[in-house]
């Protein structure tokens, strides 16, 4: 069974319920099949509402279709347009190499990403839980007597 699994992974095609359909792919990101083009694409890094809407608008594709309903011509302008893009792993690096450059230069936004907090001016008394985590409230700083 896990042979068998593995062939369906490696050859990208989908097997469930006896359906055959080549499951799209774009920079080794599976599109999902059930979903409207237009939010599919989302599933790649660097690909948004707005960039998932201009190509598709430039590959003259209908954007309620879904990525099953494609034609292989079709899936291939929009693979061509997206992959013109800087997306996933490129993207990735660009942006971690920016914010490795402004932690080597010492700037202010390099040690607010240094340090996990947030580097575009937001208040952090209040708020900011998404960089700080989980409030770790204090006590009062004398130790409690055991009672005997």
């Amino acid at each position: 069974m896990v042979h068998s699994t593995l062939f369906v992974l490696i050859r990208g095609t989908n097997n469930v319920k006896g359906n055959n359909n080549i499951v799209m792919r774009i920079a080794g990101i599976t599109i999902p099949e059930k979903k409207r083009l237009e939010f599919a694409l989302t599933a790649v890094y660097g690909v948004g509402l707005s960039r998932s809407r201009d190509v598709l608008q430039k590959a003259k594709v209908d954007l309620s279709k879904k990525a099953g309903q494609l034609s292989a011509s079709e899936e291939q302008t929009l693979r061509k347009l997206i992959e013109g893009h800087t997306i996933e792993g490129e993207l990735r690096r660009n942006v971690s190499g920016n914010i490795k450059r402004l932690k080597d230069i010492k700037s202010y936004r390099g040690s607010r990403h240094t340090r996990r907090l947030p580097a575009r001016g937001q208040r952090t008394k209040t708020n900011a839980r998404t960089l700080k985590g989980v409030k770790k409230t204090m006590g009062s700083g004398k130790k409690k007597l055991e009672k005997k």
